[in-house]
């Protein structure tokens, strides 16, 4: 029998959940009882990024570092699945030892087979979204829309995956 897996967005750790994140968690958890009473094998996965500039930035208002601030946050998030009794089979913080060193092991991999490359980016950066922007969501005027807020042209030394090195493979599996 094959092996249903279920993952959920993993939320941001920057404040305390709303309704937005209880939508997609409950919904999955109802995915996963479902087919669970039909027999199959499921694992269902979630937990929360904790890390990022928000979060940085919410830990700096709240006088804490960014681990105490997570780990506060973390319990309103566990709390709240527990109230709606939405049950992941593994729930992952981005700060916990086995992701941390599970990252590694797969960055450094894909680093020795050259997967990963450093180079230059360059571009329009939105904090609030934190997400680079493009030209096409420039207005005519040349301004942003303000749903972005602050917008800062950013050039980042990063390192980059070679995608395009599998993008056959990706073409027939698809």
């Amino acid at each position: 029998m094959e092996r249903l897996f279920l993952t959920t967005a993993i939320d941001y750790a920057n404040a305390r959940p709303h309704l937005g994140h209880a939508y997609e968690k409950v919904l999955t958890d109802a995915l996963a009882r479902f087919a669970r009473r039909r027999g199959e094998d499921v694992r269902f996965l979630s937990g929360l990024d904790e890390h990022g500039q928000k979060v940085q930035q919410s830990a700096g208002k709240a006088g804490k570092s960014p681990q105490e601030f997570v780990d506060d946050i973390s319990v309103h998030f566990l709390g709240l699945w527990r109230d709606l009794r939405v049950e992941p089979d593994d729930y992952l913080r981005t700060t916990e030892v086995r992701h941390k060193k599970l990252v590694q092991e797969v960055l450094s991999l894909l680093y020795e087979k050259g997967d990963i490359i450093r180079g230059t980016f360059q571009g329009f950066y939105s904090v609030r979204a934190e997400q680079f922007l493009t030209e096409k969501e420039r207005l005519p005027d040349g301004s942003w829309p303000e749903i972005y807020g602050e917008v800062v042209e950013l050039t980042e030394e990063n390192y980059f995956f070679k995608l395009s090195k599998y993008q056959d493979w990706l073409r027939e599996l698809f």
